[in-house]
């Protein structure tokens, strides 16, 4: 069995990490088979825009732990599974917070999914450069909001949460998951 994973990451008003969520998938199915939650001190108490979020829904940390020790375990738990390709949404801003997982491939989902010709669910009336590409509203809360037509979704921002539905994206896109731009 193949795997990849999907990351997602919080971080404080000083731009520090202070939670990442990652989600294991099965190549060919995209269901989830194992996930992990990592809340970091002490940025924890740092404050940040999603700061509220951190213990969402009763979610509790596999590892509330500094930031070394939450990656050394983040890449054994990778490595376990024989990772070598991470998702996520907007790619550059959760690698550019992880520089550790350098030696993995990123790949960005925000690179198809806000793309007409690469997106059905983008609607006619919806106002697209001449690229294709949504001039506005292709976060994900928009985009999950379109593909699923569940419209009252609403993002938690809280790594984990925010990873799982990442995976729905994907899941919903159907593309495979060489086709995402690297990152």
């Amino acid at each position: 069995m193949s795997y990849f994973a999907v990351i997602d990451t919080e971080t404080t008003w000083n731009n520090e990490l202070m939670s990442i969520g990652v989600v294991i998938a099965e190549t060919c199915s995209f269901l989830a088979a194992d996930m992990r939650y990592y809340v970091l001190t002490p940025f924890k108490d740092h404050g940040g825009m999603y700061s509220d979020a951190l213990y969402i829904d009763g979610i509790t940390p596999y590892l509330e732990t500094g930031r070394k020790n939450a990656v050394s375990d983040l890449i054994r738990f990778l490595d376990s599974y024989g990772i070598s390709t991470i998702l996520a949404y907007n790619a550059g801003f959760d690698k550019g917070h992880l520089p550790e997982l350098g030696r993995f491939i990123w790949r960005d989902i925000m690179a198809l999914a806000a793309y007409r010709q690469h997106n059905p669910h983008i609607p006619d009336c919806a106002d697209c450069y001449s690229t294709g590409r949504l001039k506005r509203g292709y976060g994900v809360e928009s985009i999950y909001r379109m593909i699923s037509s569940d419209f009252e979704y609403y993002e938690l921002h809280n790594a984990l949460t925010d990873a799982v539905d990442e995976l729905r994206i994907l899941k919903i896109l159907g593309h495979d998951i060489g086709k995402y731009r690297l990152c």
